[in-house]
């Protein structure tokens, strides 16, 4: 299954990847979802991120891929351990250049359940996480 949120903000698409860090995922957690951050190296090729969830589950994220270039910049976190039901967790993370002065953020997320009929039913949950990024994003990035 995938989700895709899009978020225009007016900043170049460098001060935004520069902010890219622990406050801003903190900034982005959902309220009433609680969680501590055990590890979190970054957003670079090979870095991790650990995060305790309720009743000691784990969600250990690894980052699989990360690029800069002319149209802006994007890395892949990947999970590792995760949560039931999820089996499979693949978010791109992009955030594209559309002038000098605006980007584009876009999180683009795949996921799989085991079972895999519990897919669909986790999707207006994990929706429900991520549709509060766009207001956030845009709050965090104010210029």
């Amino acid at each position: 299954m995938n989700l895709l949120f899009k978020t225009r903000i007016h900043l170049p698409f460098e001060r935004i990847r520069d902010q890219f860090n622990r406050d801003l995922f903190i900034y982005l957690s959902p309220p009433l979802l609680p969680f501590t951050i055990k590890r979190f190296d970054g957003c670079k090729k090979g870095d991790e991120v650990h995060i305790g969830l309720l009743f000691a589950q784990q969600w250990i994220s690894l980052m699989t891929f990360e690029e800069t270039n002319a149209k802006g910049w994007s890395f892949i976190d990947e999970g590792k351990t995760l949560p039931w039901p999820l089996s499979n967790w693949k978010h791109h993370h992009r955030v594209d250049k559309i002038s000098a002065t605006e980007s584009e953020i876009v999180d683009d997320i795949h996921y799989e359940c085991s079972p895999s009929w519990m897919a669909p039913l986790i999707r207006p949950i994990l929706w429900s996480v991520f549709a509060i990024r766009p207001k956030r994003y845009q709050k965090f990035f104010k210029d």
